[in-house]
This record gives structure tokens, sequence and C-alpha cells, in this order.
């Protein structure tokens, strides 16, 4: 057993119970090919909430200052993420993530770059059109609904994938494609609050 397969027992064991988590529509995430799955950021929790709920294995984009503690970023490494420069134009973050999706692997971002502090979402950076509109990979919306209250409930949907066609046809940009993901975000809250 791998030390994903590992942390992911793990966490499922403490998180399942401690936050009463309910999983909604996970079977609207393809077995097979590449996904991305995009949700909404409330919290440091969240990459690992959505890890254990998602049937597949995710590689997940993280913030370059976590890697470079030492022990952390070892640790990071061995669970699948890999780092991500904030603020600028990521060249090797951005064909990481490429490489991830041609292999068939599943990719796990946040949309919102950062946590929203509010709850409501924030304006999308491009990253997350980039990859939707750079690969044939399938794009499942995910909303986290809740908070990380001990026993108190928490919801995670996945939503229909999202169709890139139309806008792959007509050459959109990378932030309209991040515009759309955001807002099927949005619909899958409203509709499960």
């Amino acid at each position: 057993m791998n030390l994903y397969k590992i942390a992911k027992l793990v966490v499922s064991i403490i998180f399942f119970p401690l936050f009463r988590i309910r999983v909604i529509g996970k079977e609207n995430i393809p077995k097979t090919g590449p996904v991305i799955i995009c949700s909404n950021h409330i919290s440091n929790l969240d990459p690992p909430t959505v890890g254990i709920t998602s049937p597949r294995s995710i590689y997940f984009m993280a913030k370059q200052e976590l890697f470079e503690k030492p022990l952390l970023g070892k640790l990071l490494t061995a669970i699948q993420a890999f780092p991500v420069k904030r603020g600028i134009g990521d060249r090797n973050a951005l064909r990481k993530g490429v490489a991830i999706l041609k292999e068939g692997h599943t990719l796990g971002l946040f949309p919102e770059g950062t946590r929203s502090k509010t709850g409501k979402l924030r304006k999308p950076l491009a990253g997350a059109g980039f990859f939707a509109l750079r690969s044939e990979a399938t794009i499942v919306p995910c909303a986290i609904i809740g908070t990380y209250q001990p026993l108190k409930k928490l919801k995670v949907v996945y939503g229909q994938p999202i169709s890139m066609k139309e806008l792959k046809e007509r050459k959109a940009s990378a932030q309209e494609a991040a515009d759309v993901i955001m807002s099927e975000i949005q619909k899958l809250m409203n509709a499960n609050k």
C-alpha cells in the first residue's frame, strides 16, 4: 500500500465521523481517463476532504512555500502534491499539470487560488481554465458546503461534468473557461444549501 492510500485511509477514519461528511454525486467522476476536479476553497482541510471523498487518487497543486519546509515538502510530494509559485504564470506547474492529465490521472484544483474567508466564491484565477482548455480532461465541479466544526454536517457535492466543447471551438480565453467552472460550482452551492 502506497503512502497516498495510507494517508487517505487515516484521514477518512478521522474526518468522516468528526465532520459528519456526506458525499453526493461521486458517480459523476469518471472511473478512467483524465479528470479535473474543481472545488471552492474554504479551509486548509479542503484538499484532504476532496481527496478522501473522490473515488480516484488526486494530484493537487500546493503553494511553493509549503515545499520549502523539509518534512512537509517530502510528505506533500509523497501524497502526490506538486508546487506552484503563486502570483506568476508558473510554467513548470502548468507543464506538470498538463503531463498529469496526459497520463490519464486526476488533477485537483481550487480555482480561487486561495481560501475564501467568508465562504462566498472569489473571482477565479485563469489556471483552471487553462487546464480545461488545454486538455481532453473531464471537468467535474465540486462544492464543499458547511464548516469544519466537529460534529456539524459537511457536504461534498460533485456535479455533472462541464462541457468545454463550445468554449474550445470559439477559442475562449482561459479566464472565461475559469468563470464558467466557478458558475457551475456556485450552482452546486445554491442547490445544496
